[in-house]
């Protein structure tokens, strides 16, 4: 199961914090600090995977890509591949990458919702719910798409309360 996903800037900043055991808010920040300390330290010649950490305990890997300013991470227990949540942290990069056109830290920040819709579409509730890129996408784009038009039949239905009054 997935404990907790992070975005993380090189800077040591969230970007986006999930975590599915919902520790205190406290804790959060601590284990977001420590995850920073270490993969901040680690070459970009080791391998993706550290395992146990004191803040996560000794059942916890850590799996991350670092992809230019960010750091993702997901936080597993032992019924997990390594190298299906490292997969599923591609996915989830190139559904980011194709929604926003060439991802950037900003797009995070100012887009949170979006990215978070991205992410729950990909896992929920610590478990993985699609890993195909197509109907991520497609499911997302769904979404946007009933959005649009949600706000054009409210214009619509405005514009006729006004054309009344």
């Amino acid at each position: 199961m997935i404990e907790a996903i992070l975005i993380i800037n090189n800077y040591g900043q969230a970007r986006l914090s999930r975590f599915y055991n919902k520790p205190a808010f406290n804790d959060q920040k601590k284990i977001i600090q420590e995850c920073f300390q270490l993969l901040s330290k680690r070459s970009e010649r080791v391998c993706n995977f550290l395992e146990g950490s004191s803040s996560w305990g000794k059942n916890i890997k850590l799996i991350y890509r670092h992809y230019a300013t960010l750091y993702f991470v997901f936080a597993v227990d032992a019924s997990e591949s390594e190298l299906g949540v490292l997969d599923l942290i591609q996915v989830f990069v190139e559904a980011l990458d194709k929604c926003f056109e060439n991802v950037c830290e900003l797009d995070l920040i100012f887009y949170a919702d979006k990215v978070n819709y991205i992410l729950d579409e990909i896992v929920m509730g610590g478990m993985v719910l699609e890993t195909s890129l197509k109907q991520i996408l497609h499911a997302v784009n769904g979404n946007l798409q009933a959005k649009k038009q949600t706000r054009s039949r409210v214009k619509q239905a405005k514009a006729h309360v006004l054309k009344r009054s």
